[in-house]
């Protein structure tokens, strides 16, 4: 494994939490895998046998339902702890969406160095909020908002954690970047049917509150209408 110092992610992961030395102790369990798009990485109700940060790329974490149909219930971008410490079973499969790097740990060797160091315990508790937040957050945007209210919030929180994960080269939210998911991917994740994806992303670029280069790059124009159509 490449050594800590050099990780792009070191002052946003988990393990900023902690001293040089913890550094490299911690740094003595993980190593570095490169996954390519459509890879797995964890499969769902598996033994869970590993957890991992990302350094690059971004990966979904999807569950499956009993006649095999998959619903995308979060995404694990740059910085962000993916896997279940302490835990038996994995409650969701990760897939990369894009070519992505992480450091992977073997949970056991993980859960006892965590134990053994109270740092990465809280930080681990922060992420564990954060997440329950960003969760509760979702299940408003499903249950309660129309079609247009979810595609403009969808929109703004990609241009927020894009930003947030270094994927976009701009301070606060990203005005432009690069959508990592296919417009039937959008389709699953907020529980609409691919046309009524095409049609609303038509909508905004007609109104002129996004422009769209490509079928993946989106350029926010107007913002304070993005955001006022997002409720």
């Amino acid at each position: 494994m490449s050594s800590c110092d050099t990780c792009v992610v070191r002052n946003r992961a988990i393990c900023s939490g902690l001293n040089d030395g913890e550094i490299g102790a911690l740094n003595t369990l993980g190593r570095r895998r490169n996954v390519v798009a459509g890879e797995p990485l964890i499969w769902e109700d598996d033994d869970s046998l590993l957890v991992a940060n990302v350094i690059e790329g971004v990966l979904k974490l999807t569950t499956s339902t009993e006649d095999g149909r998959e619903q995308i219930v979060g995404v694990a971008y740059p910085s962000d702890f993916i896997g279940r410490p302490f835990g038996q079973t994995s409650s969701a499969s990760v897939v990369a969406l894009t070519d992505a790097r992480v450091c992977v740990f073997s949970r056991n060797d993980f859960d006892r160095f965590a134990r053994e160091h109270p740092g990465l315990e809280h930080k681990l508790l922060e992420r564990t909020l954060a997440e329950l937040d960003r969760t509760r957050s979702w299940m408003m945007l499903l249950g309660r908002k129309n079609a247009s209210e979810k595609i403009a919030t969808f929109l703004l929180e990609m241009s927020e954690r894009l930003a947030e994960s270094g994927c976009a080269p701009v301070l606060g939210p990203a005005k432009r970047f690069t959508l990592p998911f296919s417009r039937q991917q959008v389709a699953d994740v907020l529980g609409l049917t691919i046309e009524t994806v095409s049609r609303q992303f038509t909508k905004l670029k007609n109104d002129g509150v996004v422009e769209l280069p490509t079928r993946r790059d989106v350029e926010i124009v107007d913002r304070p209408a993005l955001v006022a159509m997002a409720g």
